[in-house]
């Protein structure tokens, strides 16, 4: 099995993805495609098809598991990388994913069934980046969702399928401007973007014919990805402004106010066509929440305690990636706990923004009154939180 190497491919953008797809089965000698469609899933079962650049191989249905289509693909999905590997001649098994399937899970099901993950690759038309950013449907209105009870949505689904992928092959739209290329760019800057149809220079030595294809095959450590997506210590954009587009980062110490905070959150919410981060509430001292927004909504959700409210002790326990952020934003009063918060967006109100979110924080009395007075503040996020 070692000698097989697994690629994911994802993306909402189907054409793109689809011609990622074709560009890396004719650059990988030996390479195959292995796509699960989930869009039978109402007829209570998912469609799989292996295929190479001469047509489809094999083809079979896996039955859903729990009314989830995607619990269905978990469940076939390594075994029949298995089959592949155990079957030799194949060098590089593209998993394909379908539409809504997020890339984070796939690549960790398949390094769990001891197989090797070589690269996660999300196909992006760049031309429709802010529309599918700015589409707060439901996937389920949109024919997409993998399950009865997916309540994502069209823009989360998107946002998430960009920022966790390393490398992002970007069609060749003709309908794309400056401001589309520089959105993409703004959301994941540390991405390795890579025209779809790229080729090496004529001449130029090389074992696979296309950027594409190498980048499938450099590496990729799925362990290291799920903690850089961790709010505590994922790496968020800095700040940056051109082509229109502006990324605005927003980080304080002093704890938010809750009603007031509360009572912004739908301001704060459209100002930006992406913003995330973590946030820290004056009444809930010791809970690192996460702040998750694309489309016009917004998900807070409790990411577990901040370092600096736990014992010594359990420090250990807790993976260097995550005690090396928390030193970074380390306070003298109140450890790690922070406000950071980033805004990427077209046309972005930088300065309104700012004074918005200086609102929100507690006042200097406030502040003076210390963490006993603070925590009988209205709590207001509790219906949020579901507590």
């Amino acid at each position: 099995m070692d000698e097989l190497s697994v690629v994911i491919v994802g993306g909402l953008h189907a054409d793109a993805r689809r011609a990622a797809v074709a560009r890396l089965l004719a650059d990988v000698p030996g390479s195959v495609v292995l796509h699960h469609d989930l869009a039978t899933a109402a007829a209570g079962t998912v469609v799989r098809t292996v295929r190479d650049a001469g047509g489809i191989l094999s083809a079979g249905e896996a039955p859903l598991v729990n009314d989830c289509a995607c619990c269905a693909l978990r469940e076939d999905l390594v075994p029949e990388l298995k089959r592949l590997a155990e079957a030799g001649g194949t060098r590089l098994a593209v998993v394909e994913l379908w539409d809504s399937v997020e890339p984070k899970a796939m690549a960790e099901v398949v390094a769990a069934g001891g197989l090797t993950v070589t690269g996660v690759i999300t196909a992006v038309d760049p031309a429709l980046v802010l529309p599918y950013l700015g589409n707060g449907d439901d996937l389920a209105e949109r024919g997409l969702a993998a399950a009865a009870t997916d309540r994502r949505t069209v823009a989360d689904t998107f946002a998430r399928q960009v920022e966790y992928a390393p490398v992002l092959a970007v069609a060749d739209s003709e309908e794309a401007d400056d401001e589309d290329r520089e959105l993409l760019a703004q959301l994941h800057p540390t991405a390795r973007h890579i025209p779809i149809g790229a080729g090496d220079r004529a001449g130029a030595p090389s074992l696979f014919a296309s950027p594409l294809a190498r980048a499938a095959l450099a590496g990729f450590d799925v362990e290291a990805a799920a903690a850089a997506q961790h709010p505590a210590c994922a790496l968020l954009p800095a700040e940056a402004d051109a082509c229109g587009v502006a990324t605005f980062v927003w980080h304080q110490c002093r704890p938010f106010h809750p009603e007031r905070l509360y009572a912004a959150l739908e301001d704060l919410t459209c100002a930006a066509a992406r913003s995330r981060g973590r946030f820290w509430l004056a009444d809930r001292p010791d809970t690192l929440l996460h702040w998750d927004a694309a489309g016009g909504a917004l998900c807070v959700e409790n990411a577990g305690p901040w370092l600096a409210s736990l014992p010594d002790a359990a420090w250990e326990m807790v993976p260097p990636l995550r005690r090396a952020a928390a030193a970074l934003d380390w306070h003298p009063e109140h450890g790690d706990r922070c406000q950071h918060l980033v805004f990427t967006s077209p046309g972005l109100d930088r300065e309104g923004l700012g004074r918005l979110l200086e609102s929100c924080l507690l006042t200097d009395a406030e502040y003076a009154a210390g963490r006993d007075a603070w925590k009988r503040l209205p709590p207001a996020f509790d219906t949020l939180l579901e507590v």
